[in-house]
């Protein structure tokens, strides 16, 4: 029965997500609250959604995620590429599909780093001649 727990991490941002997908009728619990308490906004949810819509395997898995860091929109896609990790090893076949939407690959940006003598990134403090 162990054998049917598939499971792997998601990472986006600064956001991690580790992802456990079990044979079920397709319930989602993120942080012990529900797929819709969780995240308010619809495009997070529907994100979250994706590789199981495009692999045609929604409601076949009830999906279970620890996630932490970062915000809501991070944190959906660090969900979304957990689910896509996880689906490759219930079914390798799947690489295919998943690969070429894009849901494998890790996005590398991050926030750039406050440099010494500004005021952020890249934003200068106000120039005053006087």
């Amino acid at each position: 029965m162990e054998s049917s727990v598939f499971s792997a991490t998601g990472k986006r941002k600064n956001a991690i997500a580790r992802v456990r997908l079990i044979p079920g009728e397709g319930k989602f619990m993120i942080n012990d609250k529900t797929l819709d308490k969780y995240f308010g906004a619809a495009t997070s949810r529907m994100i979250i959604r994706q590789p199981l819509e495009l692999t045609e395997t929604a409601g076949k898995y009830d999906v279970y995620v620890n996630v932490r860091g970062s915000g809501p929109t991070s944190q959906a896609g660090a969900i979304r590429h957990g689910i896509s990790k996880a689906l490759l090893m219930v079914n390798a076949e799947l690489r295919g599909i998943l690969k070429k939407a894009g849901f494998l690959t890790r996005d590398p940006r991050a926030k750039e780093r406050k440099k010494y003598g500004q005021r952020k990134a890249r934003a200068r403090f106000q120039f005053s001649k006087r």
